[in-house]
């Protein structure tokens, strides 16, 4: 137990205290896919959020067709003002690829959606439903800060599970990448460096803000969307307006490093995200020596994390994690392409269009689709698997992004 205090505001868990929040004048956006259909997790989260009695409940809800009547069902049973976003029906699909928005599909989308919708209230957290620690207290941890004079906050824990250390993408990767472009650059350039260092955990899924801060973010459409939200946080808060919370004790998913949605696989996404919002923070990027900085930056890390293993009688396996290291290097690289979805405040669509689409997706899967409709939106679905370079059994889609790891 510590109570050092960052750049950002740091508020820890000292106490089991649960600080008072204006959840009733807050949305909570928990993106699910098929994968969370009635698992203990989402129950728990669930249930939780039913004691904390949000505004809303918006429920951004990547799955085929055929399972989304059901999944509406079950999530109407809980009691919540849940509002089921399909972010995968035709019509919802139709009006974004009119209106120009139309793309990679992932997390980032999902949420990007359920953001809009958001917007009625005056603040919004986010977090996943596939939380086996979950507390209702976590709703009122993040909103604190951004009820009290702050327009972002952030959630921060400890992965350590089963006598070991997790957050292996944010400790092998994301840390050392940003602490090798610290060390290049110079300090009066280094503002947003200091800002992405100042995070505990700056790859947790867990945030709050002030609507008026979520109408100005630009978020990317899938693994990146952590990263690049810190980015735009950055720009639009900066260290006065950004805080920090502890979430104590978290256990989620994890991934592995290779195959399909794994770790290697995320890190492209998440280092292009990185590099681009230190980019827009006003640092000149060396790409040609960047990726051996990291690796001797990784290797300093990873020295550190094997002593703090050891002194707490944890399993660590300095191999693994040496060869992890080396796989994400071969992420690094110049950003390809913008690809992020625009600001709400500048979009080409409104949350009411949004929200009027989906509402009729949802109808129509939930009173049967007939043969076209369910060609149509099959196919929606297979093309944004495609997108995202994998194919799932033929019984599912698959999760963009539950934990980083």
């Amino acid at each position: 137990m510590e109570y050092v205090q960052e750049r950002v505001t740091t508020l820890h868990a000292l106490t089991d205290h649960r600080p008072d929040a204006p959840t009733g004048r807050a949305a909570v956006v928990v993106p699910m896919t098929e994968r969370e259909y009635g698992t203990l997790a989402a129950e728990r989260v669930l249930s939780a959020l039913e004691t904390v009695d949000p505004a809303r409940v918006i429920v951004p809800l990547r799955a085929p067709p055929e399972r989304v009547g059901p999944f509406a069902r079950w999530l109407a049973g809980f009691d919540l003002d849940v509002e089921t976003l399909w972010c995968g029906g035709p019509r919802l699909s139709e009006l974004l690829a009119d209106r120009g928005l139309d793309g990679e599909r992932g997390k980032g989308r999902d949420v990007w959606l359920g953001l809009g919708r958001a917007l009625e209230e005056e603040y919004v957290v986010v977090h996943d439903a596939d939380t086996k620690t979950y507390s209702p207290a976590f709703v009122n941890r993040l909103l604190f800060p951004v009820a009290n004079g702050h327009s972002f906050s952030k959630g921060y824990y400890a992965r350590v599970e089963d006598g070991a250390l997790y957050g292996r993408l944010f400790r092998l990767f994301f840390r050392p990448l940003v602490r090798a472009l610290a060390d290049a650059t110079e300090r009066r350039e280094a503002g947003v460096l200091e800002y992405l260092e100042s995070f505990r955990y700056a790859l947790a899924g867990e945030f709050a803000a002030t609507t008026d801060l979520v109408s100005k973010l630009r978020v990317q459409r899938g693994w990146g969307l952590e990263a690049g939200t810190l980015g735009e946080a950055y720009a639009h808060a900066g260290f006065a307006g950004s805080a920090q919370v502890d979430l104590g004790r978290y256990e989620h998913d994890h991934r592995s490093v290779d195959g399909p949605t794994g770790l290697a696989d995320m890190s492209r996404a998440v280092g292009e995200a990185t590099l681009r919002a230190v980019e827009e923070g006003g640092v000149a990027v060396d790409y040609g020596g960047l990726a051996d900085r990291y690796r001797e930056a990784a290797e300093r890390v990873i020295a550190g994390y094997e002593t703090d293993a050891a002194f707490n009688g944890l399993d660590y396996d300095r191999g693994g994690e040496r060869s992890q290291a080396a796989t994400y290097a071969d992420a690094l690289g110049e950003p390809g392409p913008d690809t992020r979805l625009p600001a709400w405040r500048d979009a080409t669509v409104t949350p009411a269009e949004v929200a009027e689409a989906a509402r009729a997706d949802l109808a129509a899967a939930a009173d049967g689709l007939g043969d076209d409709a369910t060609r149509t939106a099959r196919a929606l679905a297979d093309a944004d698997v495609r997108s995202n370079g994998h194919r799932p059994p033929a019984d599912s889609l698959p999760d963009p992004a539950p934990g980083e790891d």
